[in-house]
């Protein structure tokens, strides 16, 4: 039976019905809507609202069909308006006269509020541990890369000397943020709405804080208004997974750039890689490129959540009803990408020699020449013109730094002398970085004792 029978003589217009039903989309929240209706039967039992006939007979039908579509025994009528009616349909179905007492004290409103609730708080605790993985996996290629020289970027330009490990650790550090954002957005929406009917609770004698514990939530929420109205912790969940996203597509795009034939940094392997239609040779990092695209998307729904709720009055309005899809798409883009993405640069293999022979361009160690003259009293400024005159002098004879004579370096300054070789060899311009934070080995070790710490105590 639709809701609107008992009280609407015209029938409702096939594409308007069509446009009104989103049972389709929102079938994905039978298992938790089945578990908010369990909580709130034993509630109202224990607040003497039905009796213990009803509570028995309501909570042994809705276990039945639970595990009738556990099992494959049942499968969800989408010609339902959405998943509360077709459970309340399938439950009175079953358990007649009982069944229609399961709405009693509760509304769509602060039905689909928790059962959403309830979705978010496991995706988010599972994209946690997707991302936990993440690190542990960048750690272990971390553990293994401390003295793999490579060159590090600004705008795209050789600019000075890093490890492969301080590089790649670096995106660590942008997943545990996002961890710690997922973190506080749980926290945030570890409140149960459920009670607060269709906008002002109701004149049954409820107790929120009992379908709270058994919904495993800290606390009710405050305001009844607010409660049916709140869509923050979806927001806040897709823009969550949009920065996720971010991250991912940024280290994306320096795996497609440094698995090209240009850098040959790392290469990927076959089972994340595609070949051309035409093109024999051709290696593809499409999986690195999808990611990269689907970014896009995940902002996209971020951008159409702020949309929908800008202009929305209290309290609830059935534009709401779009939320599911875009948070569904982006939940389950994020997941299929983290994992892939681990799996992907678990497997690739590093091209040490490369990166050395990379980071040997470019003039990689020129602040390093500076720094070696202001360490023996020479102003910055002058220092940075006369290693400015080298590197132009140099580029013109097409020599690196490391080739040129010490006579022809007194030339440009008295104070060069026989260890300016030792200054500007790259791994000892790594190792002389003894700066919390830095690329030097002790450092980056205590780094990673730290994240390794970090993501133990998540």
């Amino acid at each position: 039976m639709k809701l609107r029978e008992n009280k609407f003589k015209g029938k409702l217009n096939k594409l308007a019905e069509k446009l009104n039903k989103s049972i389709d989309i929102d079938k994905r929240l039978v298992f938790y809507d089945i578990e908010g209706s369990l909580a709130h039967c034993k509630m109202l039992f224990k607040q003497n609202i039905i009796n213990e006939a009803d509570y028995k007979n309501i909570t042994e039908g809705l276990i039945e069909i639970k595990n009738d579509l556990l099992n494959g025994k049942l499968k969800v009528d989408e010609s339902f308006e959405d998943i509360h009616s077709y459970i309340e349909g399938e439950l009175t179905k079953r358990k007649g006269e009982s069944g229609k007492k399961i709405h009693t004290a509760r509304s769509r409103n602060d039905q689909v509020a928790v059962d959403m609730k309830m979705y978010c708080k496991d995706k988010n605790k599972e994209i946690i541990k997707l991302l936990k993985n993440l690190i542990e996996n960048i750690i272990i290629i971390g553990q293994k890369n401390l003295n793999t020289i490579m060159p590090g970027y600004t705008h795209l330009q050789i600019a000075q000397p890093v490890t492969f490990s301080h590089y790649i650790l670096s995106y660590a550090q942008m997943f545990l943020r996002d961890i710690k954002r997922l973190k506080n957005s749980y926290d945030l929406m570890d409140e149960n709405p459920l009670g607060s009917c269709a906008l002002s609770t109701t004149t049954y004698n409820i107790d929120r804080f009992m379908t709270s514990e058994l919904l495993n939530f800290k606390k009710p929420t405050e305001n009844s208004m607010d409660s049916v109205s709140d869509r923050d912790y979806v927001i806040e969940m897709s823009f969550c997974i949009a920065m996720i996203m971010m991250h991912l597509s940024r280290f994306c795009e320096e795996i497609i750039l440094y698995s090209s034939n240009e850098f040959k940094f790392i290469k990927l392997s076959d089972e994340f890689t595609t070949g051309s239609s035409i093109m024999p040779q051709k290696k593809n990092p499409d999986m690195a490129e999808l990611i990269r695209g689907k970014s896009a998307r995940c902002y996209g729904n971020l951008i159409s959540l702020l949309t929908m709720m800008k202009a929305l009055p209290m309290t609830y309005a059935k534009d709401m009803q779009e939320d599911k899809e875009i948070l569904f798409d982006s939940i389950d883009t994020a997941q299929i990408s983290i994992e892939v993405f681990s799996s992907m640069i678990s497997s690739m293999q590093i091209n040490k020699e490369r990166m050395k022979e990379n980071a040997l361009e470019g003039f990689i160690n020129a602040t390093d020449l500076a720094d070696y003259l202001v360490k023996k009293n020479m102003p910055f400024r002058d220092a940075y013109r006369i290693v400015g005159e080298i590197v132009h002098d140099a580029m013109e004879k097409n020599l690196k730094l490391n080739d040129i004579k010490l006579s022809d370096y007194k030339k440009y300054s008295k104070l060069f002398d026989e260890d300016l070789y030792s200054a500007i060899d790259l791994n000892n311009i790594v190792e002389q970085r003894k700066v919390y934070g830095s690329p030097q080995k002790d450092f980056v070790k205590i780094q990673i004792d730290n994240l390794k710490n970090e993501v133990k105590n998540i």
